[in-house]
């Protein structure tokens, strides 16, 4: 069992290895003189980490609105329907129903104090003490 896996790390880190060195030589052949710029310390300022991130956060947002809004609309569109009922009809026909348990104990707690003499006693009693 220990045999299989830390051949698997062995050929998943000599893959990594590999990919990562072929992806430097490569760049270093496509373009030397910006590959030996990248070695060396510049003078030159770098955009700051706080702008970076913004420009990240905008366009992971851009695309995560983007790539759900297109799920949803091939979505409407795989199904045939042409508003929201019939939507909410044929998705609940094809997901899976959730039962509807009655709570076990309490739900309503006058105070902040109650909730948590509630939640010690309960504790005690599953303790058995």
């Amino acid at each position: 069992k220990y045999a299989e896996a830390a051949f698997l790390i062995g050929v998943a880190g000599a893959a990594t290895i590999f990919g990562f060195g072929m992806t430097l030589a490569q760049a270093k052949k496509r373009d030397p003189e910006t590959f030996a710029q990248g070695l060396t310390a510049s003078q030159k300022l770098h955009e700051s980490g706080s702008k970076l991130a913004l420009r990240a956060l905008g366009r992971g947002t851009l695309y995560s609105v983007t790539g759900f809004s297109l799920f949803c609309f091939l979505s409407w569109k795989a199904m045939g329907v042409s508003n929201l009922q019939e939507f909410r009809q044929k998705a609940g026909s094809f997901l899976p129903r959730i039962p509807k348990n009655e709570p076990q104990g309490r739900t309503e707690f006058s105070s902040l104090r109650d909730l948590l003499n509630y939640v010690i006693e309960e504790s005690d009693k599953k303790k058995g003490t």
